[in-house]
């Protein structure tokens, strides 16, 4: 979920120094002092877990991979809760470019007819369009007309967090190492319908299950660049989505490997976390909700041709939980928001994962919260690992000088999958050196 959900509650804060004070001193006194900004990392996985064969004829699990792949994670000490990382974003802005050119698509299912957004990663320009997000243009029709490609260069198809895009700084900062100048990847980020500056052409938004739209990227991806290898990464919202689709794609999922970040998993226990507590209620939830409404707001001619959606209603709400119940429910047929959560959680689609896929979650996440962790889930399939650390916020991790250890997680992660795997399955994992 875009951690810029949070500018309205940070701008009130503001205005109350005495308020913030105590808030700060309460934190201090809740939390016990992490020296050095050493976070606890746990790893969760299958007895079995996925057999990798190298080129000097040894065997690594994914796990094993995973744990020596990932770097210790060492974050800022000054930022020794998940509230004060999850907060530091609104106010430490950086400049971390990333230039995109937009295509926008139709999608062909009969079922979710509609408009959207993908953004594809290209080279600096200092071209810009004021109805877009900064960097980002739309190609010409003569650039996307020759835009296919037989080039092997390995390609990430990002999801980002609620009512964010391509824009998030969360998604930049893994973003720019592995597409900088001495990387070797290419990218594109698939907008959820009605953000990032999109317009949306019929009366729905876009749910936690939304896997339609990136699941014709994808196959136009490889359509388009067929000897490219595809990796998936989602963030918070983008991961529960992205987790959805490679669930349901099982076995004829394309992905080489997928990694995904704050994933809320299970939406009902998320939710009801939230709700219990002040801060996750009137900070977290409130901010979710009124950023949702804003979202509403901008697309409310197009939304209120539902008949089901009451608008005012709508406009009156302050909660994240309320914009389900009256937006999501009435849109795609749930009686409650409890049976929208329920139903478009990722908790069981990990089941299904039939490719490398790796979870990285904070402990102390504000948001996706820790009880909502498939720990149990995770230890069924030999397909899975869910790293967990005891510090790091939601889509923050950030470290001594403004990095994130999430970036280096993901990019050192997903380099090494590159080079060396293949394919897969449940029994064996084959590397280049090794195909026939």
């Amino acid at each position: 979920m875009a951690i810029h959900l949070l500018h309205d509650q940070i701008d009130f804060l503001k205005e109350r120094p005495f308020l913030v004070t105590c808030i700060f001193l309460s934190f201090i006194i809740m939390t016990p002092p992490r020296l050095f900004g050493s976070a606890r990392t746990k790893y969760h996985h299958s007895r079995n877990s996925l057999s990798l064969s190298t080129k000097d004829g040894k065997n690594v699990s994914f796990a094993e991979l995973c744990k020596s792949v990932i770097p210790p994670c060492r974050l800022n000490p000054f930022l020794f809760n998940g509230h004060l990382q999850t907060m530091w974003t609104v106010f430490k802005g950086q400049s971390v470019p990333i230039h995109y050119k937009r295509k926008l698509f139709e999608n062909e299912d009969p079922i979710y007819t509609g408009t959207f957004a993908v953004d594809f990663v290209t080279t600096p320009n200092d071209k810009n369009d004021p109805d877009l997000p900064p960097r980002t243009t739309f190609f010409t029709e003569q650039e996307f007309q020759s835009i296919r490609s037989e080039d092997s260069r390995p390609m990430l198809v990002f999801l980002h967090g609620l009512s964010g895009g391509s824009h998030e700084l969360y998604l930049r900062h893994v973003l720019a190492p592995l597409v900088a100048p001495h990387g070797s990847w290419e990218a594109c980020v698939v907008n959820s319908r009605g953000c990032s500056n999109t317009k949306i052409t019929t009366s729905v938004l876009y749910n936690a299950r939304a896997t339609w739209d990136v699941r014709q990227t994808v196959r136009w991806l490889r359509k388009t660049f067929p000897n490219r290898p595809l990796f998936g990464c989602g963030f918070s919202l983008g991961a529960n989505i992205i987790t959805n689709y490679i669930g349901e794609e099982g076995s004829d999922c394309v992905f080489k490997a997928a990694v995904v970040l704050s994933n809320p998993w299970n939406l009902e226990a998320s939710s009801l976390a939230l709700q219990r507590t002040w801060m996750g209620l009137n900070v977290y939830s409130k901010a979710l909700g009124t950023n949702m409404k804003k979202l509403f707001e901008r697309h409310v001619e197009q939304i209120q041709q539902n008949p089901k959606i009451d608008v005012q209603a709508v406009r009156s709400l302050k909660y994240m939980h309320e914009f389900d119940r009256l937006v999501q429910g009435p849109t795609w047929g749930y009686p409650t928001e409890g049976a929208y959560y329920r139903d478009a959680s990722s908790t069981d689609s990990l089941l299904a994962v039939r490719i490398p896929f790796l979870a990285i979650h904070a402990e102390d996440d504000p948001v996706a919260h820790n009880e909502a962790l498939p720990r149990q889930e995770v230890q069924q399939t030999p397909f899975g690992v869910l790293c967990t650390t005891s510090l790091g916020g939601h889509l923050s991790w950030f470290e001594l000088g403004g990095g994130r250890w999430s970036a280096r997680a993901v990019s050192l992660l997903v380099s090494w999958t590159r080079v060396k795997l293949t394919r897969c399955n449940a029994d064996n994992c084959v590397f280049p050196e090794d195909a026939p």
